[in-house]
C-alpha cells in the first residue's frame, strides 16, 4: 500500500563554515548584528521534506507518493523522481515561481543556520486530497500554511490516518490551530524544541497530547526519542552513526522509516527504533539524498 506525502519539495543549497558560529556572533552585539562567514565548501542538492521522506521509504521498499508543488524550474526534480521509480501523478507545476529554496549554513558543531524561499510551495494548497485506492496512510510535513490546513482536513474526510509533522512550520500555527490538528491526526512527530513549543502554545503535556492520538513521538537527535502512548513514555536508544558529516535531512530520514513500519502494523516503538537506524546512517553521508541503505530491513 502507498504513503501519501505531502510537504515540500525544495532544491538545498548546502554551505559547511569549518568554525563555530558561537565564536563568530557576539551576544552583546545581536541587536547590529552583521556577519560574514566563509564558506569554502558549497554544493546543490535536491531536498524538501517531502523529497526527502519519500526517498527515505522508497530506500525501504516502501510506495511513497509525494504530493507537492514545483516551480517552472522543477523539470530536473521531476527527473529525478522518476529515476528513483517515485511517483509523481500528485505533483503539481507553478509556471510563474521558482521551486522553493533552501540554503543551508552548517559548522562545525553540526548547527545550522538555514533561509528558506518558498516560491511555488505557497500554491501547495491547489493539490487536494480525495479518496484515493492503494493509499493507507499520510503524513502532513513543513508545507504551505493552507495546504497544511486545508490537507488535514482532507486526509480525515478521505478517512486515512496520517501522522502530522509540523516541524519548521510549527510557529505559522497558534494553539488552537495545533490542537485541532491533534484531534484529526492518528500520531504527532516532533524534536524537542518542537514538542516545548508545541505544549506551550496548545497548553497541554506531552502526556496529554499523547493521549489524544494512538502516538506521540519526540526525537532528542543523538539521544534518540521518546515514544509516548496513552501518557506513557518510552525512551528508544541512538543508534550510534560510523561517522557524522551532515545532519541535513536526518530527521527526514527518520520519518521514511517511520512510515515504513507504520505501513507494514508495526509497534510504534519498533518503527522509530528503525528510524534512529537510518538516521544514523543518513548522518554519515552528504546531502539529504545521498545515502544508501547498508542493512537489511527485517
Amino acid at each position: 500500500m502507498a504513503v501519501l506525502i505531502c510537504g515540500s519539495l525544495a532544491f538545498d543549497t548546502i554551505m559547511t563554515f569549518e568554525g563555530r558560529f558561537a565564536q563568530q556572533i557576539l551576544p552583546e552585539q545581536l541587536h547590529v548584528l552583521n556577519v560574514s562567514f566563509l564558506v569554502p565548501v558549497l554544493r546543490r542538492d535536491f531536498g524538501g521534506c517531502a523529497g526527502n521522506i519519500a526517498y527515505s521509504l522508497k530506500l525501504l521498499g516502501g510506495e511513497p507518493l509525494p504530493m507537492a508543488m514545483l516551480g517552472s524550474d522543477g523539470s530536473d526534480y521531476l527527473q529525478r523522481l522518476e529515476s528513483l521509480g517515485i511517483s509523481c501523478r500528485y505533483l503539481g507545476q507553478v509556471p510563474d515561481r521558482h521551486t522553493a529554496q533552501a540554503m543551508i549554513m552548517t559548522d562545525r558543531d553540526n548547527n545550522q543556520i538555514t533561509a528558506f524561499h518558498p516560491g511555488a510551495m505557497v500554491q501547495a494548497h491547489a493539490n487536494r486530497i480525495g479518496p484515493a485506492a492503494g493509499v493507507s496512510l499520510g503524513i502532513i510535513a513543513p508545507d504551505g500554511r493552507e495546504a497544511m490546513l486545508q490537507h488535514a482536513a482532507q486526509f480525515v474526510a478521505a478517512g486515512i490516518p496520517f501522522v502530522f509533522d509540523p516541524g519548521q512550520g510549527l510557529p505559522m500555527f497558534d494553539g488552537a490551530e495545533l490542537a485541532h490538528f491533534i484531534e484529526q491526526a492518528s500520531w504527532v512527530t516532533v524534536n524537542d524544541y518542537e514538542g516545548k513549543l508545541l505544549c506551550d502554545r496548545t497548553g497541554r503535556s506531552l502526556a496529554d497530547i499523547s493521549r489524544k492520538v494512538r502516538g506521540l513521538v519526540v526525537t532528542l537527535g543523538a539521544q534518540g526519542c521518546e515514544v509516548w502512548i496513552d501518557g506513557a513514555k518510552t525512551h528508544v536508544p541512538a543508534v550510534p552513526p560510523t561517522l557524522v558529516v551532515d545532519p541535513t535531512g536526518c530527521g527526514d530520514a527518520w520519518r521514511g522509516a517511520l512510515l515504513f513500519g507504520l505501513e507494514k502494523g508495526w509497534p510504534l516503538v519498533r518503527c522509530a527504533a528503525l528510524g534512529n537506524r537510518v538516521g544514523a546512517l543518513k548522518i554519515a553521508h552528504s546531502g539529504s539524498q545521498g545515502y544508501r541503505l547498508d542493512f537489511a530491513v527485517a
